[in-house]
């Protein structure tokens, strides 16, 4: 087994491959049992049937060994490698009741997360070359539309695609958006004095930054110093005093335009809450003579 998480902890990894195989299988796989035999061994393989980019091969594998740890799993790609039609994700080694029980799992993680790795690529060469203000790459980053506890994974998988990731939590970051401004201009505080409030209430090492909508708040929102500025027009007008996010209604068609305007980062929700599934299959052989005749998956 591979120890490179791409930043997911194995046992968090574990714990979300677990919760999948309880559900796929709480009393056990009944058509295997009661039509492979026990003794039956064989050879499988992860095949990808179209071009794409690899993510959650640790999710895979542990979807095998989970169920049965004498099972072999093989993995000649790594998370971010490229995939052509016809590429072996993995070869799996075993019992073939063992496998059947374990191929869902693996496949709809490993279908997921290749998906969202996919997309992200996609949305990384199309704004390859472009640079913010200050020169840098337009940083391409998720956001927190992800399913619910694959979050993990998922931005895993966005790292896997060449993309970056934002905020992990609420807990990580201050992200003043609109209703929370709302709320606080409701006490009787003008914008900067809010933001202000605000900074005052947080530790100093945390990163604050402020959603804005309209361009006459940015004066305002720029007095208060924030971290970050989450507005893609006024970059010229910001000049350096903060970092530039855009974000909202970015797609293909519009992310290379708003990374032209200078912004140092973009984030895209559609690159978790978007993503289609890669198509990868299964394909078992049955290794003759040990009790069971050779055959395909479901």
């Amino acid at each position: 087994m591979s120890d490179d998480l791409s930043g997911a902890t194995l046992a968090a990894v574990t714990a979300i491959v677990d919760r999948a195989l309880d559900e796929d299988a709480p009393w056990g796989d009944a058509t295997s049992e009661a039509a492979i035999p026990a003794s039956a061994t064989a050879t499988a393989r992860i095949v990808s049937r179209v071009d794409g980019v690899l993510a959650g091969g640790l999710a895979l594998e542990l979807a095998f060994t989970r169920v049965d740890p004498t099972l072999v799993v093989e993995r000649p790609l790594a998370d971010g490698d490229p995939l052509a039609p016809g590429a072996v994700v993995a070869t799996i080694t075993g019992s073939a009741r063992s496998i059947l029980r374990g191929e869902r799992v693996a496949l709809n993680l490993a279908q997921r997360l290749s998906g969202v790795a996919t997309l992200t690529r996609r949305y990384v060469d199309v704004v390859a070359g472009s640079a913010s203000a200050s020169g840098q790459p337009v940083r391409l980053v998720d956001t927190r539309k992800t399913t619910p506890g694959l979050r993990v994974l998922e931005k895993a998988a966005v790292r896997a695609g060449g993309g970056h990731n934002h905020r992990f939590s609420l807990s990580d970051a201050v992200m003043l958006k609109d209703n929370h401004l709302a709320v606080l201009r409701e006490q009787g505080l003008d914008l900067t004095g809010a933001i202000r409030a605000v900074r005052a209430r947080i530790p100093h090492t945390m990163h604050l930054e402020v959603e804005v909508d309209r361009l006459d708040q940015l004066e305002a929102v720029i007095a208060a110093e924030p971290d970050t500025i989450d507005l893609r027009t006024g970059v010229a007008l910001i000049a350096g005093r903060a970092t530039v996010e855009a974000s909202g209604g970015v797609t293909l068609d519009t992310v290379r335009a708003i990374a032209e305007t200078g912004v140092d980062v973009i984030s895209v929700g559609a690159l978790t809450h978007s993503a289609p599934a890669l198509d990868l299959g299964l394909d078992i052989v049955i290794t003759p003579g040990s009790g069971g005749d050779a055959g395909g998956t479901r």
